[in-house]
């Protein structure tokens, strides 16, 4: 038998929520991606 218990909650560390809307992360992170490539397009690095 161990110290704790099998149906221990998992501690929250402050990273993302796993109910969020999935769809809102997804469309912010390809407009971080496009922002990204107009700066690097416009700085001549490509």
């Amino acid at each position: 038998m161990t110290a704790h218990p099998a149906t221990a909650t998992r501690v929250r560390t402050g990273g993302p929520q796993e109910d969020g809307p999935k769809i809102l992360e997804h469309v912010m992170g390809w407009v971080l991606v496009a922002v990204v490539a107009m700066f690097v397009t416009q700085l001549g690095l490509l």
